[in-house]
């Protein structure tokens, strides 16, 4: 059975979209630790980082540095937070977000998806993908 990741990827189910190509996607979360909380997400449905094919894992990386550098300029933020976690959802992902202290690397701290504000969400979405350069569908 596909993951919630595989069916955003997909277009089953809407997703905000920053970034996207063959090998990886990138999206909000819909429970952000903070306004730009984007998830790197690899196609190929693998369950844990440590399976990842190396090459997938490395543009994976490199996306997520990119979306970076992105988060930091589009918020303001000291830095760009990066995290692993992957027992939400058996789908390997890297979870990047606006980091002024250490508060965000619990994920226990986040919003719930009903307490975001959508317009909020959309903005977020439209920063992100003015800075890299990409439309809705996070294509360049």
């Amino acid at each position: 059975m596909s993951t919630v990741f595989t069916k955003i990827i997909n277009g089953e189910i809407p997703g905000r979209f920053v970034y996207r190509d063959e090998t990886v996607a990138a999206f909000l979360t819909i429970e952000p630790i903070a306004y730009g909380h984007t998830l790197v997400v690899p196609v190929a449905e693998v369950d844990k980082w440590t399976d990842l094919d190396t090459e997938v894992w490395l543009h994976a990386n490199e996306v997520a540095q990119e979306i970076g550098k992105a988060v930091i300029n589009a918020f303001g933020s000291e830095r760009a937070g990066y995290l692993i976690a992957g027992f939400e959802v058996p789908h390997a992902h890297i979870h990047v977000f606006p980091a002024n202290d250490m508060s965000g690397y619990s994920l226990q701290n986040i919003m719930r998806a009903d307490d975001t504000d959508p317009a909020e969400m959309d903005a977020a979405a439209a920063k992100l993908r003015a800075e890299l350069g990409t439309g809705e569908d996070g294509r360049r």
